[in-house]
């Protein structure tokens, strides 16, 4: 089992900033991508950035240029830096990563998914 935990979510100002983590933890042997995806209320969650353990970056249209995703392979960590922030930019923001962790008999892929956090950007 590997456990995602999120932080770093809240409400602030459209033009504000807010800085997401979020950390792995569990018997992991690597961790292949991490992201974050959000999802709005009735709509349908959706990639926002992701990052290998190489360091390639992929990101949504709508927030390019305004988040930037990083990690920290040491830490098991993801980082989402939120800039500029708009009322468009309110969800609930879900970690995701893949990789490999021990089980009994050998190993096992993972793919697990945090509790999400709240953002709230105010016009």
């Amino acid at each position: 089992q590997v456990q995602l935990v999120e932080s770093g979510g809240g409400l602030v100002q459209a033009g504000g900033s807010l800085r997401l983590s979020c950390v792995a933890s569990g018997s992991i042997i690597s961790i292949n991508a991490m992201g974050w995806y959000r999802q709005a209320p009735g709509k349908q969650r959706e990639l926002v950035a992701a990052i290998t353990s190489g360091g390639s970056t992929n990101y949504a249209d709508s927030v390019k240029g305004r988040f930037t995703i990083s990690r920290d392979n040491a830490k098991y960590t993801v980082y989402l830096q939120m800039n500029s922030l708009k009322p468009e930019d309110t969800a609930v923001y879900y970690c995701n990563a893949d990789g490999a962790t021990y089980s009994s008999g050998g190993y096992a892929k993972f793919d697990s998914w945090g509790q999400g956090t709240q953002v709230t950007v105010s016009s």
